[in-house]
């Protein structure tokens, strides 16, 4: 599997950097580090054999393009998983996502490579709501708003 991260230089440590350290503060306009992530062919497959995804355009490329697809694509529930990763990655281990609710754009096709980024968009009460998007060489392939507590509150 070649879904490696390529973590933004200069991009903020995660906030559970040190245990005892203070947390940095968090607020509207908070940018998140960027995460990279290529997608070639066995990553798909195994990503939507990992969720049973069976659906053949998922790991098919010869059905992907007969239904008129250019390659193999990845599945929506491979994205939220990966939208729940970036999130964590940046929150640490003590965040609990609370909700994710995303749409698809364009497709992610085999050997392409899709960045997150996120951005604070409201802290309320605890919970932390962060809009991500992941675009590849085709736009923007999803558009997430989330949830989260940072504690695990």
């Amino acid at each position: 599997m070649s879904a490696t991260p390529n973590v933004a230089a200069g991009a903020a440590p995660s906030p559970d950097v040190a245990a005892g350290a203070a947390q940095p503060v968090i607020e509207v306009g908070t940018t998140l580090p960027e995460l990279a992530l290529h997608g070639d062919p066995t990553f798909i497959v195994s990503t939507a054999i990992a969720t049973r995804d069976y659906q053949d355009v998922h790991h098919d490329r010869d059905k992907a393009i007969a239904k008129g697809s250019k390659d193999i694509f990845v599945n929506i529930l491979t994205d939220t998983g990966l939208v729940q990763r970036y999130l964590t990655d940046w929150a640490g281990p003590s965040a609990l996502v609370k909700s994710i609710a995303l749409r698809l754009g364009v497709p992610w096709y085999a050997y392409d490579t899709v960045t997150f980024a996120g951005e604070v968009t409201a802290v309320e009460g605890g919970v932390v709501t962060v809009k991500v998007i992941g675009s590849n060489s085709l736009g923007e392939h999803v558009i997430a708003t989330a949830t989260l507590t940072m504690g695990g509150a």
